[in-house]
């Protein structure tokens, strides 16, 4: 992605790198900055490396979060 590309704040995006998807929250110098869905600790990924996921794959994120949210599970 380019930053014409830049991402939505919140737009769920998957860290190729690390195998892990996060919620784009902005950009901090060549990096941008993801944290686990949901909340929790931010971690910096190189925009060549993170991809958005499909809508698919975003109602999924979505359907897990509510689902541990009604069992008070943590995400």
């Amino acid at each position: 992605m380019t930053d014409a590309e830049l991402p939505q704040s919140g737009a769920l995006l998957r860290d190729t790198d690390r195998g892990r998807v996060g919620e784009f929250m902005g950009k901090a110098g060549p990096y941008y900055m993801l944290r686990p869905v949901g909340g929790g600790r931010e971690w910096e990924a190189s925009p060549e490396v993170v991809e958005p996921l499909t809508p698919e794959e975003v109602l999924s994120e979505k359907v897990k979060r509510a689902n541990a949210q009604s069992t008070g599970a943590v995400l």
